[in-house]
């Protein structure tokens, strides 16, 4: 009785934050780089910072993948435990997160404390100066509630928020790219490997540009059509009328297909949007003004991906908007698919998926995507999204350090790894090199060797040549659509779109200050540009001989990039 009531004393004297921390590190943060000692010291020192804040609401707000609603559900129920401070954390579309961040750019009105914003607004943030500078905070008024062990220079996609003038405005919170996934059961079997032989005279493997990709795709729509009694296709996309159409196109389409120029993280001085730059100021996206959006290799690659569309994938493609497409690939029905967003990987792991085996081990794979006729070598081989936490000027100083705190708390160490499992969106070079992340490489298909290959260096968001994403961003999927639907040709669509952007850079011109606003070029002949080297490019041979390679060989092309 005695022992019994001591036991109970003590337990009354204990300090409730420990059996916080014990909580969470025992039943949810059990996987980290860090030991469990140092993430408890972690979690202590969100404790003391909060302080101030405790009892506080917050809102931010981000887009619909697995890695945010994880941040909804579970991150900001940790976080409250430990600091006190309740975090509503809003999931929402993407477009309609765009709407709501440049509303408050535009009114100055702080509707939300703290976004988790692409980096393809980078060239957006630095140009209207009402994004806060994460590395002057850092170091000035947000010191103090700064985590010691946040170590910037462990996250891999610094540089994606990084401005030209050398200042962090976005600290990643997540990233997936955009690689091609295929069925890699469906490709090792001797009969479909035979077969295709047979029609095509080369093997049937990883195609490494787009002739070998349309091959592949017409052998299982035309020629296969049907797998173990299940109606198939050689290709899977989508092409609803709808925002995320935009992002189809704007994510790199055009710059896999070699629209632009050489140079990384997007093409210099012809960015993967077409819009030429010079030093700094955008002087345009049409060909007549030295940008590219509606020459020979832009119109080739909307062309292609509207046949692609149309001849090979499910007819429920045409439908489909990003979100919707993603899932329906882990159905079992499409044999590839050209690029694929990895943010959809936790439902291609899912043990009863239809791309799984019995152990739950993956059917598919994935591997660098195919180039178009005009990709050279020294352009991006493909996007990457990076999500990142974004606070704007407008928000008021207590608010802001309580979001700064979640923001940090959600890409922290102690929280990081954990992360990572559940959404595969990885940000830090460390949960990447653990063992923790190998010993589900057999799982990813692929995904493991990606990231840890230099390759992921020339994925790459929307840089900075495009000046006012939200501005912007709204004539891709208004223009595209028209094509899709077939409204006008491909060529008339692509020369009206690159006019509406050349009328939009022009406003912004007018509207959005002098820091490397745009500068129009004069318009010349559409045959003087396509005449000088580079980009925009003249018309070339879009059917050149197509190549395939072996998986494993294909992943060696990763692991040769150079830093």
């Amino acid at each position: 009785m005695v022992i019994a009531s001591l036991s109970a004393s003590f337990s009354a004297l204990s300090d409730p934050l420990d059996d916080v921390i014990e909580h969470w590190l025992s039943q949810e943060f059990t996987v980290s780089t860090l030991s469990p000692a140092e993430q408890a010291e972690e979690l202590r020192w969100f404790h003391r910072a909060a302080q101030p804040y405790r009892g506080m609401t917050i809102r931010v707000v981000s887009e619909r993948i697995d890695t945010h609603t994880y941040e909804s559900s579970v991150l900001t129920k940790a976080f409250e435990d430990v600091t006190g401070i309740r975090v509503v954390h809003e999931i929402t579309g993407e477009d309609d997160l765009v709407k709501k961040i440049q509303a408050q750019m535009d009114t100055g009105l702080n509707i939300y404390d703290g976004y988790i914003n692409d980096t393809d607004f980078i060239g957006t943030h630095y140009r209207r100066q009402k994004t806060l500078v994460l590395s002057d905070y850092m170091n000035g008024a947000g010191k103090a509630f700064t985590l010691p062990t946040l170590d910037l220079e462990d996250f891999i996609g610094l540089g994606f928020g990084t401005a030209p003038d050398g200042k962090l405005y976005q600290l990643p919170d997540q990233q997936f790219a955009n690689l091609y996934w295929y069925r890699h059961d469906w490709f090792s079997r001797p009969d479909l490997r035979r077969r295709f032989f047979d029609i095509y005279g080369y093997p049937l493997g990883v195609p490494q540009n787009w002739s070998a990709y349309e091959d592949i795709a017409e052998f299982f729509s035309d020629h296969v059509q049907e797998i173990d009694g299940v109606q198939v296709w050689g290709h899977m996309d989508y092409g609803r009328t709808d925002p995320s159409l935009g992002w189809r196109i704007s994510d790199a389409w055009l710059s896999l297909a070699g629209m632009g120029d050489t140079g990384l993280p997007n093409g210099l001085p012809v960015d993967d949007w077409g819009i030429r730059v010079d030093g700094c100021h955008p002087v345009g996206a049409s060909v007549v003004r030295g940008g590219a959006l509606n020459g020979p290799a832009a119109i080739y690659a909307v062309e292609t991906y509207i046949r692609w569309l149309k001849r090979f994938a499910p007819p429920q493609a045409r439908e489909l908007t990003f979100t919707s497409a993603g899932e329906w690939a882990a159905r079992g029905q499409v044999a590839q698919q050209v690029f694929w967003y990895t943010a959809f990987l936790p439902a291609m792991t899912d043990p009863d998926a239809a791309v799984t085996d019995d152990n739950g081990n993956p059917l598919w794979r994935v591997a660098p995507s195919p180039r178009g006729a005009y990709w050279e070598e020294g352009m991006k081989s493909g996007y990457q999204d990076a999500g990142a936490w974004t606070f704007l000027t407008s928000t008021p100083d207590d608010r802001l350090a309580a979001a700064w705190l979640y923001a940090q708390f959600t890409v922290s160490k102690t929280v990081s790894l954990k992360k990572l499992l559940v959404g595969l969106t990885p940000i830090r070079q460390s949960d990447i090199e653990s063992d923790t992340f190998a010993e589900h490489a057999g799982k990813l298909g692929g995904l493991v060797e990606f990231y840890r290959s230099q390759a992921r260096y020339v994925w790459t968001p929307t840089g900075t040549n495009v000046p006012d994403y939200p501005a912007l961003s709204g004539l891709w999927w208004h223009h595209i659509s028209r094509a899709i639907r077939g409204d006008d040709s491909v060529e008339n669509v692509m020369t009206a779109m690159a006019a509406d952007f050349d009328e939009r850079l022009s406003t912004i011109a007018r509207h959005q200050g002098r820091l490397c606003e745009p500068r129009l070029n004069k318009p010349e002949t559409a045959r003087h540009w396509l005449s000088l080297p580079g980009a925009p490019k003249a018309a070339r041979d879009t059917k050149p001989k197509p190549m395939t390679l072996p998986h494993e060989e294909a992943i060696r092309l990763w692991q040769s990039h150079a830093d």
